[in-house]
């Protein structure tokens, strides 16, 4: 498990030039005594913008999908060496809403994740369960499968990777896993990837179901929970903020986990 929790921020399709320059100010504004790791996915039109915003700062720049193609005719999609020229460090694959809306499979993100990995790209994999599946007692298995097809792909280098643990159920909805529900699907990501890898310990496992500034304290003082991925509170400053502090607190306070 790393050293330092990773908070990483989904604006989803949300922004505008203005609202960004707004919420990235107020943030740098009340950046105080953060001591986590903070990325920032945003969409594509506003990787420039945000790219000017955050130079100089210790946030890291995040998109939000990238294609499974390196180049050619594909028109609308967006390749992982378009994404590194903008200085993009962090990027979703396999979010439960492209999934869902988009119908991409376990070879998809897999693939997704191969190609930003090839280039320089850290790839969030975000993996999880919907209610029906969680009722019928398949959470694990779902979600080690989703992983699953991600490690048989990139096996080789799967140590670069982050894992986002996002219960379908609790994104959006104001649900939201107990921490002992997520520290327990955590530990079996956890297992899967210390079967995977001896360097295990390099991967952060991010909790990403409605983490806010009510329960981020509780769900991130879990074992095996790295850090939030965190979509509606991450577009307030004051609650970004918050949360960012809230990691910063547990990271010194259990400076071994």
């Amino acid at each position: 498990m790393s050293t330092s929790k990773l908070i990483v921020a989904n604006w989803k399709m949300n922004g505008g030039l203005s609202a960004n320059q707004l919420l990235l100010d107020d943030i740098k504004a009340g950046w105080g005594a953060v001591h986590c790791r903070v990325g920032v996915c945003v969409p594509y039109p506003y990787l420039t913008q945000v790219q000017l915003l955050l130079a100089g700062t210790p946030i890291a720049l995040g998109a939000q999908d990238v294609s499974i193609h390196a180049t050619g005719a594909y028109t609308g999609e967006v390749s992982g060496s378009m994404l590194r020229d903008f200085g993009v460090r962090y990027c979703l694959v396999g979010h439960s809403e492209r999934r869902q809306y988009h119908r991409e499979s376990e070879v998809d993100v897999a693939l997704k994740a191969r190609q930003a990995l090839a280039c320089g790209i850290t790839p969030i994999v975000c993996v999880g369960e919907t209610l029906a599946q969680r009722e019928a007692g398949e959470t694990d298995s779902v979600v080690k499968r989703q992983l699953a097809a991600v490690i048989h792909e990139n096996g080789h280098c799967i140590s670069e990777i982050v894992v986002a643990y996002e219960p379908v159920w609790a994104i959006g909805t104001g649900r939201t896993a107990t921490p002992d529900q997520a520290q327990a699907v955590h530990a079996v990501l956890r297992a899967q990837l210390k079967a995977a890898t001896p360097q295990h310990e390099r991967v952060a496992i991010l909790y990403g179901g409605s983490m806010n500034t009510g329960n981020a304290a509780d769900l991130l003082s879990q074992p095996d929970v790295d850090g939030g991925l965190i979509g509606g509170a991450s577009l307030k400053a004051n609650d970004f903020l918050e949360i960012l502090h809230k990691a910063s607190h547990e990271a010194l306070a259990n400076p071994m986990k």
